[in-house]
Parts: structure tokens; C-alpha cells; sequence
């Protein structure tokens, strides 16, 4: 009768798995940086998540191709016995592994906490914009009662804070380039906030709540400017409704 080859030990387990837990430690020190902008946040979140999951899949597939190829049957009668482990060996093929995995995931939900939470803090030095969902339009009023519909149009490097209702049904405001997204709904004040970057570029804004039969019509835009450029157009708009004041 073929005897089984043993299994490795418990040390060498806990020295192989304990050198994985500080690379996985390592690729994810950049975790801690200041998570201001809420798109580059969520990006490095996700990056994290992405290596945690291939890596737990390398390791799981490189160890089973290892039991499969070192522990196959050669002939069609042979037979393995299995080689019993001491206590101390069988606690520690449960709890190392356990805990190197379980401290990974538990670490990356950490900083998702994190983020969150330094996302539901806006920078006080910020633009508010308020916001009327309804069917099937965004509607965008400024302080100084300047108003756009489905164009959102902000200067580069100030943080936007959208203050959110509808007049009908629940809507929500999804801008995929910055990864944000809130519900707004009647009866109820929400917030969104983002922070564009770059002059120049467009953003598309859609609704990912199902609102009606033209829901998928329900689409605008966020128009960077410059800060020169968005302060220009702010007084023009004022005062056109200067000028319509004076006509009524």
C-alpha cells in the first residue's frame, strides 16, 4: 500500500503565509494618503480590492495545482493514508491562514470607512449649487439665483456641493468620472459633492433610479472652466437676470 506523502508543517505553513500577509501589508501602505478628492479615494480603493483578490486567487490556485500534481493516484489500485497532525498543527492551519486573510479584507473595509467618512466631510471652502430633480430634467440654481438646466457649470479646483431635492419622485444624480452619486429625493434635502480638476473637460450626469418611461432621457453634463473663465460667465448670467428684473 502507498504510503501518503505529509502534508507540510505548520511552521513552514505560518513562515509562508506570514510573508504573504506583509506584502499584501505593503502594497497597500498607500492607503493612508489623504483621501481629499473623493474620485482618486474610491480609485484607490478599488485598486486595493483588485490586488487582494488576484492575490487570494494566485495562492489558492498555485496550492491546489500543488496537492493535484504531488498527491495524484500513479496507479489505478493505489491507495493514500492520511497522516494525522498534532493539535497544535491543526489549530494552526485554521487560525493562521484565517487570520492573514480575514486581517486583509478587515483592513481594506477599514479604509473604506475611512474614505467614507472623509467623503461626508466637505472642505469648507467649497461651491453650493442647489439642485431640483424632476421628470426628466436637473435643474441647477446658484447662490446669486443664477439657473441652468441639465449643465452644471463649475471652475476647476474648488470643491461642488450639491444641495438636493425633487419635485416629484426619487432621482439619482450618478457622475461616473467623479464617483459619486446620492439619491434625491421629495420632501428631503441631500448632498453630493465632487471635486473637478481639470478646465476644458465635460462629465456626463445621468439618473440611476428608475424615475419614468423616459428615465434613460434623464442625462446632463458638468462643464469645467477655469476659475477666470466661470467667474465671467457667472457675472453674465447675473446680470442678464439683472436686466430681466428691470424689464418686469
Amino acid at each position: 500500500m502507498h504510503k501518503q506523502r505529509r502534508l507540510p508543517g505548520c511552521r513552514t505553513g505560518a513562515v509562508w503565509l506570514g510573508g504573504l500577509a506583509s506584502w499584501l501589508m505593503a502594497s497597500m501602505v498607500q492607503a493612508g494618503e489623504k483621501l481629499h478628492d473623493p474620485a482618486r479615494g474610491w480609485d484607490h480603493l478599488w485598486n486595493e480590492v483588485l490586488v487582494d483578490i488576484t492575490v487570494i486567487g494566485i495562492v489558492f490556485a498555485i496550492i491546489a495545482a500543488y496537492f493535484v500534481i504531488r498527491y495524484r493516484r500513479t496507479s489505478p489500485g493505489q491507495q493514500g493514508s492520511a497522516t494525522g497532525l498534532s493539535a497544535a498543527a491543526a489549530v494552526a492551519w485554521v487560525v493562521i491562514p484565517g487570520f492573514v486573510f480575514l486581517a486583509d479584507d478587515l483592513y481594506i473595509a477599514a479604509q473604506g470607512w475611512s474614505l467614507w467618512n472623509t467623503y461626508r466631510d466637505v472642505p469648507a471652502d467649497r461651491l453650493e449649487v442647489t439642485l431640483e430633480s424632476g421628470m426628466y430634467s436637473w435643474d441647477y440654481t446658484y447662490a446669486n439665483g443664477v439657473r441652468t438646466q441639465n449643465e452644471l457649470i463649475v471652475p476647476a479646483g474648488k470643491p461642488v456641493m450639491l444641495k438636493m431635492h425633487s419635485r416629484d419622485t426619487i432621482h439619482s444624480h450618478y457622475l461616473p468620472d467623479f464617483r459619486v452619486k446620492e439619491d434625491s429625493m421629495p420632501g428631503r434635502v441631500t448632498y453630493l459633492w465632487f471635486l473637478p480638476k481639470e478646465a476644458g473637460k465635460e462629465h456626463l450626469v445621468t439618473c440611476t433610479e428608475y424615475c419614468g418611461v423616459m428615465h434613460s432621457y434623464m442625462a446632463g453634463k458638468v462643464i469645467v472652466k477655469t476659475e477666470a473663465e466661470f467667474k465671467t460667465w457667472l457675472d453674465q448670467e447675473t446680470a442678464k437676470l439683472g436686466n430681466k428684473a428691470k424689464m418686469t
